[in-house]
């Protein structure tokens, strides 16, 4: 577990899109954290908490599919 994990997490949330639909369908943290798991990513909440509080405003609304929220990616 490490905030590079974190950082590839936030990273592929913007740029896959398939994938970041399927993360957005799992209505709880502890399903999504298992799915981002078996996608070969491996970080905890705290640490995806940590790197979005990091990025920009436009970067979180980028990762959260326009809008911001928690984390940037609605993950409570």
């Amino acid at each position: 577990m490490s905030l590079d994990q974190a950082k590839l997490f936030i990273e592929k949330m913007k740029s896959d899109e398939i994938f970041s639909k399927r993360v957005l369908a799992i209505e709880d943290v502890a399903g999504r954290l298992v799915y981002i798991e078996s996608e070969g990513i491996d970080c905890t909440e705290a640490e995806i908490k940590e790197v979005s509080g990091e990025l920009s405003d436009e970067e979180l609304e980028a990762a959260s599919g326009g809008s911001k929220s928690h984390y940037g990616i609605r993950f409570c």
